[in-house]
């Protein structure tokens, strides 16, 4: 059996490699009751991956019910309710009725999306049955009260737990100043936790997960009538909604620009002090996106190639670790620098790491750092599609920002024309180095 399995796994590697390099057709269509989908043919094996994607992740949620969307994904997997001869199921049931079918379905929240993800063989009898179970899950959630009120407890004292680290100190004074009070910068407290009930999950659940708002990327062993039967058929308990209920939804209000800069440092008695540096940084249909990605692996975003971890470890020593990232949404995600030092070494290592980035911005890349991200960036780029998970995340980011049908097929192309030029000007388009939150926990009061 082990034996199989590694034969497998080497020929799906394969298969994804060749997938990389011979180009990856993606088909696109909007069903009649306005689901859109995006599908990728897989058939090296006998296995689909489905992601179900709606605008009703945390950006959604109410400021003091900062969470909502988080919890109503985690208590989707709680149970499912009796209707049309079908009968109730308890997390257990559910559970078991799962594994029976050797297939997973679950859910999950972030900043911009609450995403629905199945997984199953693709014979035909045991698709059908995981897609049927998929569709009351996805339709028809119990909520049950008393597994609410365990849930509540337990996330709860999980959050008690996470407010006695210094790195859940850091991070919640870092989005709070960078993002002010757009919803990117909420975050769920005990507070916000007690005042969301049942009631809320089934009324967002009601009002944002409708066929019209589902996007659907689909990878594997399918092709296009047997994708679009799939669809309807995980779709198909779901309300219709009228034209009012499928209107578009009302706009969320940008993140505002830093006007100054903003530095908080708060004691913790910790043998390392965590550092954040950064300001909010740009949207993902920003047409600077791949300047940025390549000018970043330079910066911070490139392991011990990157010229923050030649400057503050390799040099001075001052940290085991130092990264930088952008994290682009639908809305402008935060730039980051982020660091452990020895508390009495945090001075040293901000201003190392303020000078590198200032003299970043203002320089850019080297020709020799410039290749070498481009090298890696492009030698690297078939590990991003080597399974179907991964081709699925490329996909429903395809479909979620809608970028082009071709985007996968032109990546390394876009990577490798980017010029030292083109990463400082947008580096100089999308930082301030004069205007960055600095957040600093740890050290003696």
């Amino acid at each position: 059996m082990r034996a199989v399995r590694g034969l497998l796994a080497m020929g799906m590697a394969a298969f994804f490699l060749n997938l990389a390099q011979a180009g990856i057709p993606i088909q696109h269509w909007t069903q009649p009751g306005g689901a859109r989908v995006w599908l990728v043919e897989s058939p090296a094996i006998p296995m689909v991956d489905v992601q179900i994607d709606f605008d009703a992740g945390a950006r959604r949620d109410p400021a003091h019910q900062a969470g909502l969307a988080s919890v109503t994904a985690a208590m989707v997997s709680k149970g499912v309710a009796a209707r049309g001869g079908d009968p109730a199921l308890d997390e257990n049931q559910l559970g078991e009725a799962w594994a029976d079918l050797g297939a997973s379905f679950g859910a999950g929240a972030g900043n911009d999306r609450l995403s629905y993800s199945l997984r199953s063989l693709s014979y035909p009898d045991l698709l059908e049955r995981a897609a049927a179970l998929a569709a009351r899950q996805l339709a028809e959630p119990s909520f049950p009260e008393a597994i609410w009120q365990r849930e509540r407890e337990r996330i709860a004292a999980s959050i008690r737990e996470a407010n006695t680290r210094p790195a859940t100190l850091t991070g919640r004074a870092f989005v709070q100043a960078v993002y002010g009070s757009h919803p990117y910068g909420y975050e769920m407290t005990e507070e916000t936790l007690a005042r969301i009930t049942l009631a809320d999950m089934r009324a967002q659940q009601a009002r944002l997960i409708l066929p019209c708002r589902a996007r659907v990327s689909i990878v594997g062993a399918l092709n296009r009538q047997q994708a679009d039967a799939l669809v309807s058929r995980l779709l198909g308990r779901l309300p219709a909604g009228d034209a009012a209920a499928c209107a578009p939804m009302p706009a969320v209000g940008e993140v505002a620009p830093l006007q100054a800069s903003a530095e908080r440092r708060i004691p913790f008695d910790s043998a390392q002090a965590h550092v954040l540096i950064g300001q909010p940084g740009y949207k993902r249909d920003d047409p600077d996106y791949f300047a940025l990605l390549v000018g970043n692996y330079t910066l911070g975003g490139g392991g011990f190639v990157s010229r923050l971890t030649q400057e503050v470890r390799e040099k001075r020593g001052l940290s085991y670790s130092v990264y930088s990232y952008f994290a682009p949404g639908l809305h402008a995600g935060a730039f980051t620098i982020g660091l452990q030092t020895r508390p009495d070494q945090a001075a040293q290592a901000l201003k190392v790491s303020r000078d590198v980035l200032a003299a970043y911005v203002a320089e850019g890349p080297t020709p020799e750092e410039l290749k070498a991200a481009k090298d890696n960036l492009i030698g690297g780029f078939a590990l991003r599609l080597d399974s179907n998970r991964k081709l699925l995340d490329n996909v429903a980011n395809i479909a979620w920002y809608d970028l082009p049908l071709d985007y996968l097929d032109t990546w390394t192309k876009q990577v490798e024309r980017v010029s030292a030029a083109d990463i400082r000007a947008a580096f100089k388009r999308k930082l301030q180095p004069e205007r960055m939150v600095t957040v600093v926990v740890g050290g003696a009061p």
